[in-house]
């Protein structure tokens, strides 16, 4: 990865963020929310895959319909990241079959 890479990472980045930052705050928050849960779950394709991108769209599209924030995600918002990578393979997976293949060593 270069310099130009990093540089042009940063750029989309800050205008994912400016995306963010024109909902309307209850979005915001769940968007913050969701966010939160993917850093920690941490599904592998996150960065790469377009997943915040896409939430991004799927909020502002529940806007453009006069669609309030929990009419899209549910009270459980959780429940709601878990269905988006219920299929993906995320970073604790990985982790997982790291320490099963460690115990497995030691037996």
């Amino acid at each position: 990865m270069g310099i130009r890479d990093i540089i042009e990472g940063k750029r989309e980045w800050r205008a994912h963020m400016a995306r963010v930052k024109a909902l309307p705050s209850d979005y915001q928050i769940a968007y913050k929310e969701i966010q939160k849960y993917f850093f920690k779950v941490g599904p592998v394709d996150l960065v790469e895959g377009g997943l915040l991108s896409g939430i991004l769209d799927f909020f502002e599209e529940g806007i453009a319909a006069d669609k309030g924030v929990l009419e899209l995600v549910g009270n459980d918002v959780a429940a709601f990241c878990d269905d988006l990578i219920k299929d993906q393979r995320t970073y604790a997976d990985i982790y997982q079959e790291a320490v099963s293949k460690e115990i497995g060593k030691d037996q």
